[in-house]
């Protein structure tokens, strides 16, 4: 786990983002130099995103990040989503030792949804005000494509663009394509003809070999999983960045995850694409019921890090903050770089892990109202090709 430096307890203090971009004197001449290049729009290297880490105050992460997310987005602004993630299946031969969810073939509890409990489900989130679904289950190797397709394509069938919806991680997105025997170009393609327009980040974690071995050996390696998300964007499709904190990585990790993010969202830009990663999610590990288990990091370390991931993630125009993982005090990551959240209504996976979703979503907003932004609900169904 990660130990913090001696930094100034979260403030709440009274300055309002809509007014000014706070600002916070550095104080070592390495923190000075890392400002200059911020202030400057220069992109920081791995080596002063350890600097920053080491030796910068809540308060100084916090002005740098907010100096970043003022690139992209106006001061006093944010938006949010009221979405739901359904969790088609809980069979899953992956067996992650982080996973409080997931049931072997075979073993009792594992389920299917049919396509009306899937209908039903979406049924309440547009009766609750919510566009947006996630499809998250995990390796069932009892599921063929055409399971996915038909499901995928009688919900876009039904509803047409009343909704969106997130159609898998690139985790399960790649075991699909290796249980169908084909090629991660020609499974994207097939999902799109079904009606897919998004495969999530999700899966990812940590990207390093290191973690995966140590945690999720089942699962794909690094190199493939960019060569998924790749084949995904070729395909006209369009994907999101994830990270999970809170496990046993180390800063080094962390930061390798950001590094390897922010070149693969390089390489799409030179090649004209990237409009199609155009967010990054970070939300933190629940360690509860979980073979790994472990004690869940403090909120003040989490925003650290989605201040770090705005500052070093220069090239994507979008930084959530997790509800689902930090409840309201999520919202204070407004402060610490991020412009976008989630109002969650259901997520088994993480909440068989511990955590808690609340439906009090006036409470939440009117927190990010003290905080002194104002949110703007955002309708991906209306508006699926816009970053997300």
């Amino acid at each position: 786990m990660f130990h913090l430096p001696n930094t100034s307890p979260i403030s709440h203090r009274a300055s309002h983002p809509g007014a000014k971009i706070e600002t916070v004197p550095t104080t070592t001449p390495a923190l000075a130099d890392i400002r200059r290049k911020i202030e400057n729009r220069a992109r920081i290297s791995p080596d002063e995103a350890h600097i920053l880490w080491r030796e910068a105050s809540d308060d100084e992460l916090r002005a740098l990040a907010t100096q970043v997310r003022a690139r992209f987005h106006s001061p006093a602004s944010c938006t949010y989503m009221l979405m739901r993630i359904i969790n088609y299946t809980n069979v899953c031969v992956a067996q992650c030792d982080y996973c409080a969810f997931y049931k072997l073939p075979g073993q009792e509890g594992g389920y299917v949804l049919s396509q009306q409990q899937v209908f039903a489900k979406l049924d309440e989130l547009l009766a609750l005000g919510g566009d947006l679904a996630g499809f998250n289950g995990g390796f069932n190797p009892h599921l063929p494509l055409d399971y996915y397709c038909d499901l995928f394509s009688a919900i876009r069938d039904r509803y047409g663009d009343k909704l969106e919806f997130y159609a898998l991680t690139i985790a399960e997105f790649m075991y699909l394509a290796d249980h169908a025997n084909l090629d991660y170009l020609a499974a994207a393609e097939r999902l799109k003809a079904a009606g897919v327009r998004w495969i999530t980040g999700g899966g990812s974690e940590i990207l390093t070999e290191d973690f995966r071995r140590r945690h999720s050996k089942f699962k794909y390696t690094v190199a493939e999983y960019f060569q998924a998300q790749r084949a995904l964007v070729d395909a006209g499709l369009r994907t999101s960045a994830t990270m999970v904190i809170g496990f046993d990585e180390t800063v080094e990790e962390r930061i390798a995850h950001l590094e390897r993010t922010r070149k693969f969202q390089d390489e799409l830009i030179a090649a004209g694409k990237g409009d199609a990663l155009a967010s990054f999610l970070c939300w933190t590990y629940k360690p509860y019921f979980t073979q790994l288990g472990g004690i869940e990091i403090a909120t003040g370390e989490y925003l650290r890090h989605l201040a770090l991931s705005r500052i070093f993630l220069d090239n994507i125009p979008r930084i959530r903050t997790s509800v689902l993982t930090q409840n309201e005090r999520a919202l204070e990551g407004l402060l610490y770089g991020a412009d976008d959240f989630d109002l969650p209504i259901e997520d088994e996976v993480t909440q068989l892990a511990g955590a808690t979703i609340s439906l009090n979503f006036d409470r939440l907003l009117a927190t990010a109202r003290t905080l002194g932004f104002t949110p703007t609900y955002r309708h991906v169904a209306t508006g699926w090709n816009q970053p997300a």
